[in-house]
């Protein structure tokens, strides 16, 4: 079913120390213009559909050249000090991977970034980025090596995700610091996967421009927006594909995970002059991360793979009054929807049986149930008539 995101989770108490990451046990384990915070903003991620130009960032290394005759007294130019930007992104990038999400049941592919937490491969991302994904690799930046991961789980309401590259050992991490101590006007460092090219991650530069900012963030692809309350906002003109990449403070250690742009300055000119990025605060980020990881499921955080129902709802508002319905767009074939009878059109009205009135309605109830779970469905059909049937769910893609 479509992709709908619940309230936020607001940021709570002190950050971690800077240091890496450790889970305390568990399992292994991307809308309309809006330049003001608050106002809509559009997704980092990119999508094999878009067509987006990448600029390429080189890094210049000093290098010492041959000797030979002194053919000349022009004493030759020194060469080019390393910069303290290129220092820190050298030492921050092999703690990065690329993500490639397959989306499946889209026809698509979503790319982005993440942090590795911990050297078995424990993977930090945005849970936008894999959203819908029926398949996911990660390429680490550090040993250039291909993993399959899987989603041990994720907080779409805090939009964070935990993959888990599978057979991954000693892998570099990142170095979290304190987004608490965080201050307007403060120089940062942003890395990631922009355009989608993969390889040595871009860098981008900018100040910090605001603090505990809240933001509708839209994904134009799939149509669906979500509410995000307590970030930090940026100048860094983030491009698609920068979706998980750390916000990083001037000495390299990561303070928020960057998670949109606004659609009002992105992609106006190959360098924007102003831009309006935001990152979710490392610490409010790791908290999420850590409930996932110690398997503690909640009404927000879902643990291992995703109950599937496959069928496709969209907010549908009833004329002359104030409702909305979760009206039926479409219903994949062989899947529990389509064997209890749902067609396109119909409405679906309750989840055992607490009311229906949205998608997102739908979404907070199937949330914690796995595949395989019994769960009641009901619905009314175009002619006004309710049904009700009880469906096993499928495994599907991560929400």
């Amino acid at each position: 079913m479509s992709t709908i995101y619940g309230p936020p989770v607001p940021a709570s108490g002190e950050q971690p120390p800077p240091m890496p990451w450790r889970p305390p046990g568990g399992p292994g384990g991307d809308g309309g213009a809006g330049n003001e915070p608050g106002g809509p903003v559009r997704r980092p991620r990119r999508r094999r559909t878009l067509a987006i130009t990448a600029a390429c960032v080189v890094l210049v290394l000093a290098a010492a050249l041959g000797t030979g005759l002194a053919l000349s007294t022009t004493p030759a130019a020194p060469p080019k000090p390393v910069s303290r930007t290129s220092a820190v992104a050298a030492a921050v990038d092999p703690g990065l991977v690329d993500v490639v999400a397959t989306l499946g049941y889209q026809n698509a592919i979503s790319e982005g970034t993440g942090l590795v937490l911990t050297s078995s491969g424990e993977v930090l991302t945005n849970n936008h980025v894999i959203d819908g994904a029926t398949a996911v690799k990660v390429t680490d930046v550090g040993n250039g090596r291909t993993y399959t991961a899987t989603v041990v789980g994720y907080d779409q309401s805090a939009d964070i995700a935990v993959l888990q590259a599978q057979g991954a050992s000693g892998l570099k991490t990142v170095t979290l610091g304190l987004s608490s101590k965080v201050t307007v006007g403060e120089a940062v460092i942003a890395l990631g996967n922009a355009g989608g090219k993969g390889g040595t991650p871009s860098v981008a530069t900018g100040k910090v421009t605001g603090l505990n900012e809240a933001i509708t963030a839209t994904n134009e692809a799939e149509h669906t927006s979500e509410q995000l309350t307590g970030l930090i906002q940026t100048n860094v003109p983030l491009q698609s594909g920068d979706s998980g990449g750390p916000l990083l403070t001037t000495a390299g250690t990561v303070i928020g995970l960057d998670t949109a742009a606004s659609s009002a300055y992105q992609f106006q000119s190959s360098q924007p002059s102003v831009t309006a990025a935001f990152a979710i605060p490392i610490g409010q980020a790791v908290s999420a991360a850590r409930q996932i990881a110690a398997g503690r499921a909640s009404a927000t955080v879902h643990v291992g793979a995703t109950g599937f129902l496959g069928v496709e709802v969209a907010e549908y508002p009833v004329p002359f009054t104030s409702r909305t319905e979760a009206l039926v767009l479409g219903v994949m074939a062989g899947l529990p929807a389509a064997r209890a009878g749902l067609v396109p059109g119909d409405v679906i009205v309750s989840v055992n049986g607490h009311a229906v009135t949205s998608p997102s309605g739908i979404q907070a109830l199937l949330e914690p149930y796995h595949p395989g779970a019994r769960v009641s469905i009901g619905w009314q059909d175009v002619s006004g008539q309710t049904h009700t049937a009880t469906v096993v769910l499928a495994t599907g893609p991560a929400d």
